[in-house]
């Protein structure tokens, strides 16, 4: 059943990924998962969604998008004196100390640390930085600061990136943010072995009479065809981002880019993984995201040949199943590499007609 007033895009990637480590365990072997009762290949969610934000930075303004430090006192130290040239180092420091622990104090039913300064990364806006620093200056004579006032100015102005993946501040939920965006660990549709790459290293200055290694180590790798899976609820990321339908529209733009294009950056120099999807899929719903990866839950298996022709046809096989059996079918559909009743495109076409399609319809459901 559609929901009027909700808007899912969902995200479905079919990629070789050649032998690598591109994401590892805290044994440094590259990490899996056991699904549909065999090992597959995974890449987590973070790692991937650490590249995404990387790329970010290449098409966004840097005022758009979001800082995650625990140095924030020093962060907001430097939008203080970017306000005000002339006032001291240390004062600022000061300031930027004061509003920082006001911002950030836990509520009064949660215990309060004695000299308690910012532990944990916290995701923050440059617009919201800048908001503190200003507020700061404006109020450095007051005798007492609102603190309700002081935590508005983190609430709002959420930079892009905070829109789509959230913030979570243990401490004082209330500065929390929604996510607007939920990535899937990535796994392979068929089984994985790991292997081993045993490597020496030469001393460039060693004696000609000493031929033997002066390093050696070993690699652990993997290679595999993967599914990935991505979903961003366009309306709460337009709520976040203060109802501009083409803001949210642009951003889910750049989210489709960033997500079909980045690569998390493990021993990449070592393997040179820089690979880009063999089919991708994307979708409009109204009803509910929807992860297809049960269609790899049988892994794929082949003799030769390779696994991306067979895991292609199974993800089309298993979303038509599912759509004539649990779920509507989609509203609007956009494919690369893929046959079906989705449209052919070239990623610009697609990512072209994904946004001019999210803003039509975020008029319509505020019509509606």
């Amino acid at each position: 059943m559609k929901n009027l007033d909700r808007i899912y895009v969902d995200f479905h990637v079919i990629q070789t990924v050649p032998p690598s480590c591109i994401n590892r365990d805290d044994t440094g072997s590259p990490k899996t998962a056991l699904y549909g009762g065999v090992r597959r290949a995974r890449v987590s969610s973070q790692s991937w969604k650490r590249a995404m934000r990387k790329m970010f930075c290449e098409d966004f303004d840097e005022k758009n998008l979001g800082i995650r430090t625990k140095r924030l006192i020093e962060f907001v130290q430097g939008e203080i004196q970017g306000i005000s040239s002339k006032i001291s180092s240390e004062e600022a420091k000061n300031l930027a100390s004061k509003i920082v622990k006001i911002a950030m104090e836990p509520p009064k039913n949660r215990k309060k640390k004695k000299n308690e300064e910012i532990k944990a990364l916290f995701f923050i806006s440059k617009v919201q930085a800048y908001n503190l620093a200003d507020y700061i200056l404006k109020h450095q004579g007051d005798d007492k600061i609102d603190t309700k006032e002081v935590k508005e100015l983190i609430k709002n102005g959420n930079s892009i990136d905070i829109a789509l993946f959230g913030r979570m501040a243990a401490d004082d939920p209330n500065l929390n943010a929604d996510a607007s965006a939920q990535v899937a660990h990535s796994i392979s549709t068929h089984r994985v072995d790991n292997e081993y790459d045993y490597f020496t290293a030469i001393d460039d200055l060693a004696p000609k009479d000493n031929p033997g290694a002066d390093m050696i180590g070993v690699v652990e790798y993997n290679s595999s065809t993967m599914y990935r899976y991505a979903t961003v609820a366009v309306h709460n990321l337009a709520r976040e981002l203060g109802g501009e339908k083409e803001v949210a529209a642009a951003a889910v733009g750049e989210f489709a880019k960033a997500f079909i294009q980045s690569m998390p950056t493990g021993k990449q120099n070592t393997f040179a993984n820089r690979t880009l999807p063999d089919a991708v899929l994307v979708t409009i719903r109204r009803d509910q995201p929807i992860n297809l990866v049960g269609a790899f839950e049988e892994p794929v298996r082949t003799v030769e040949g390779g696994y991306v022709k067979p895991s292609i046809q199974r993800l089309e096989k298993y979303a038509e199943q599912v759509y004539n059996q649990y779920a509507d079918a989609p509203e609007k559909a956009w494919a690369i590499g893929m046959d079906g009743q989705a449209e052919s495109v070239n990623l610009n076409g697609l990512l072209q007609g994904l946004q001019n399609a999210l803003i039509h319809d975020m008029e319509n459901v505020a019509k509606e």
